[in-house]
């Protein structure tokens, strides 16, 4: 499996999915801080990757698309909040 990792969720994510064996890159990794949740669908969908995301917005956009992929994952770690972001998931 292949992870994309949303811009709201913590970089740290990528190491710790890697640890489990899974493949993962943040989004800060191949595109835009700045760019639309479509943009990002697009590319995980390009890239055969499952979005993991705090937004719930994308399974809206799927829905509303009637899009069948990528496949989101809508992820809210309690321990993943603003004053905690970059520091490893796993603390």
């Amino acid at each position: 499996m292949r992870f994309l990792v949303d811009m709201n969720l913590s970089p740290a994510w990528v190491p710790f999915l890697r640890d489990a064996g899974l493949e993962a890159v943040h989004w800060s990794e191949v595109g835009a801080a700045n760019a639309s949740d479509r943009e990002l669908m697009d590319w995980a969908d390009a890239h055969d990757h499952i979005v993991l995301t705090s937004d719930l917005d994308f399974s809206a956009i799927l829905a509303a698309t009637r899009r069948q992929r990528p496949s989101v994952v809508p992820f809210r770690p309690a321990h993943d909040s603003s004053d905690r972001r970059g520091r490893d998931p796993r603390n």
